[in-house]
């Protein structure tokens, strides 16, 4: 099993970066491919973007292609979502994601989750 505690969330203005990371450990890391998710108030959790666990192939949610990166160190355990432009409807608490063996394409295949972390843009 992965345990993974996410890191960097805060408040930002519109317009505004965030850089978030999510710390794994137990199991092998490249065994996973690596997630985020994210959850505004009163809204269900969705897919904000995926990587392999070579780090090769990288997906995005469409409402975020182009100004969020993600990104993975499987040195030092760790998936990082670097946001950007960021905007008021991007307020959400975002949850790090872990996937065994999978290779990041299906976002209903990640099965471990971390605590979240709140990210709050103002307008």
């Amino acid at each position: 099993q992965v345990q993974l505690v996410e890191s960097g969330g805060g408040l930002v203005q519109a317009g505004g970066s965030l850089r978030l990371s999510c710390a794994a450990s137990g199991r092998t890391f490249t065994h996973y491919a690596m997630g985020w998710f994210r959850q505004a108030p009163g809204k269900e959790r969705e897919f904000v973007a995926a990587i392999s666990w070579t780090g090769r192939n990288t997906y995005y949610a469409e409402s975020v292609k182009g100004r969020f990166t993600i990104s993975r160190d499987n040195a030092k355990n760790t998936v990082a979502l670097q946001m950007t432009s960021l905007k008021p409807e991007d307020t959400a608490v975002y949850y790090c994601a872990a996937d065994f063996l999978g290779s990041g394409d299906d976002n209903s295949k990640f099965d471990y989750w971390g605590q979240g972390t709140q990210v709050t843009v103002s307008s």
